[in-house]
């Protein structure tokens, strides 16, 4: 046990917040102008790796957690196919800023989520998980991850990007 947390619990934790810090990263260097370097490849990967690890917790049926993650997969696809292969190039950066953008939307989803099941102050709020208060906070990340990804989605451009 780490931290009260089974090894492969550990591992999935700390991925998804390595991914949700350095996408929160990624996405204001995007706002700011500027190129994309390793810290993009690490939101890329952990994002990816969370998704995956949350594939091997105990199967009991279809979860919205199993399909966030099948959806967050297939955007993390398309943003890889459009960084590494298209090289951002033409339209494939606003495939990037958007599939990016949505896959950090849906690992701070299951962050809200999973917050309001196990930090007792905020399970207190939301016994059930299904109260306004937890609505609220999930309508409010997605507005501001959407004002986040409009910024982006002006202002990157990799050709003029500086630094």
């Amino acid at each position: 046990m780490i931290f009260g947390m089974t090894p492969l619990t550990f591992i999935h934790v700390l991925l998804s917040l390595i991914g949700i810090a350095t996408g929160f990263l990624v996405i204001f260097q995007m706002i700011g102008a500027k190129s994309l370097g390793g810290l993009n490849a690490t939101f890329l990967w952990t994002t990816i790796l969370t998704s995956v690890t949350g594939y091997f917790f105990p199967y009991k049926g279809v979860t919205p957690g199993i399909v966030i993650g099948a959806i967050s997969l297939v955007a993390l696809a398309i943003a890889a196919f459009a960084l590494y292969s298209k090289k951002l190039a033409g339209s494939w950066r606003a495939v990037y800023v958007t599939t990016a953008v949505m896959a950090q939307f849906f690992n701070v989803l299951v962050l809200i989520v999973q917050s309001f099941m196990k930090i007792p102050a905020l399970h207190a709020m939301a016994p059930t998980g299904d109260e306004p208060i937890v609505k609220i906070v999930q309508v409010c990340a997605l507005l501001l991850l959407i004002v986040l990804g409009i910024a982006a989605g002006k202002k990157f451009h990799p050709e003029l990007a500086r630094g």
